[in-house]
């Protein structure tokens, strides 16, 4: 089978992001010819050169469309329209798939798969990461009635024309229900984590890595992830500053985005707060395992938390209980199967509550964080995940059902 990808922000382990395409390709590939439609955005942002950019046997198009976190609205959507005409234009001249895999974010990357499969008379499936235009209209990002709009309607076309929708969440598929996509047409397959690269992080080297940073006898809290605005890292300082007179607790922070410069001088201010710079993948999930809790902190806006961080299933997998500010599927999730907490989102004084109570048990810690551990092993292997991902690939592809954008 050959299978067209579009996804603008393509990235391997060598990179500080999660991988779950790069996984997904080298199962894939092993059984069919793919094609993937990206950006060069990562490929020279590498942090490590240790794999291969894309799996072999991957026949990869990397389109010059320049994108930062540090972009405005504007300039963010310019460089998503400028993706999604080029990507069209390529997937147009590329060998003619069988099926194709738009995957969002942004909107306009699962426009130019659905585009490029209507023209070309072909089957597709959207892969929903984020709930789009939600996201940023709730972030502030778009204000304009018409766009908004406009992005809504797209949104419902895209619904229509995909041959089955792939959300990340349950809450994500909840959403999908209630824009009238029949349940038939969705299937939800979580991030997921990699067990090949959690299961090389021995015991040895993971004592290695807390002595080569001067962690040994203290008790980690890590944040590691994306500092962005969503993300609510203030909210993590000022708990970190309300546990300042805890000598035995120490914050690590991983991660790149809006927040860094804020968290780089709590780090010169405060001697419990660590800052490093980002890891790449294959190194971060060393620091899961190392740690003795891990946050997973958002905003309280209603469109978050139906989101599919990686670092929830990296923490779980990895052995380590979260504490959750989402007040949605991940805070249900943990309560359910007792592998971690929640605390409330921009709460700093519930937050240092709840981490102090997690603490103070080690061995309810301890057995929270190998519940999450089973628990991750039977439902987020990105193996397993990939061949589910396979399977709806290849029924959809022989629906022969073109997409039709409208």
């Amino acid at each position: 089978m050959r299978i067209a990808v579009f996804y603008q922000y393509f990235h391997n382990p060598d990179c500080a992001l999660t991988g779950r395409h790069y996984s997904f390709f080298k199962q894939w590939a092993q059984r069919h010819e793919i094609t993937l439609i990206t950006t060069n955005v990562w490929h020279e942002k590498r942090l490590t050169h240790l794999f291969d950019w894309v799996p072999e046997g991957v026949d990869v198009h990397m389109l010059d469309a320049p994108y930062d976190n540090a972009m405005d609205a504007s300039r963010r959507l310019a460089a998503f329209a400028q993706y999604a005409a080029k990507a069209v234009a390529r997937g147009l001249t590329t060998p003619k798939p069988d099926v194709i895999l738009g995957s969002s974010t942004p909107l306009t990357a699962a426009w130019a798969a659905a585009k490029t499969a209507r023209w070309r008379g072909v089957p597709w499936v959207f892969e929903v990461r984020d709930l789009w235009p939600d996201f940023p209209i709730e972030m502030g990002a778009i204000r304009r009635p018409w766009l908004k709009n406009r992005l809504y309607a797209l949104e419902r076309r895209l619904y229509a024309s995909a041959a089955h929708l792939v959300p990340l969440s349950p809450d994500m598929e909840a959403h999908l229900l209630r824009h009238g996509v029949p349940p038939e047409k969705i299937t939800t397959v979580v991030n997921g984590t990699d067990f090949p690269l959690l299961d090389a992080w021995t015991d040895e080297r993971v004592k290695a890595l807390r002595r080569d940073h001067g962690l040994a006898g203290k008790k980690v809290v890590l944040y590691g992830g994306a500092f962005g605005r969503a993300n609510d890292v203030p909210t993590l300082l000022a708990a970190a500053r309300r546990l300042e007179h805890r000598e035995d607790v120490r914050f690590v922070f991983t991660g790149h985005g809006y927040a860094a410069g804020a968290v780089a001088e709590a780090a010169r201010r405060r001697d419990n707060v660590l800052h490093l710079p980002p890891q790449p993948r294959h190194r971060m999930l060393g620091w899961f395992r190392l740690a003795d809790l891990s946050l997973v902190s958002f905003l309280g806006l209603p469109v978050l938390a139906a989101n599919s961080p990686a670092k929830f299933f990296d923490s779980l997998g990895a052995g380590t209980p979260v504490v959750v500010t989402n007040p949605g599927w991940t805070k249900r999730f943990v309560e359910t199967h007792r592998c971690g907490w929640y605390a409330p989102p921009s709460d700093p004084e519930a937050l240092a509550r709840v981490i102090e109570e997690a603490l103070a048990d080690a061995e309810r810690l301890a057995l929270a964080g190998r519940r999450g551990h089973k628990i991750a092993r039977r439902q987020f292997d990105r193996e397993t995940l990939a061949r589910r991902m396979e399977d709806l690939l290849t029924a959809a592809a022989r629906s022969r059902d073109p997409a039709d954008t409208g």
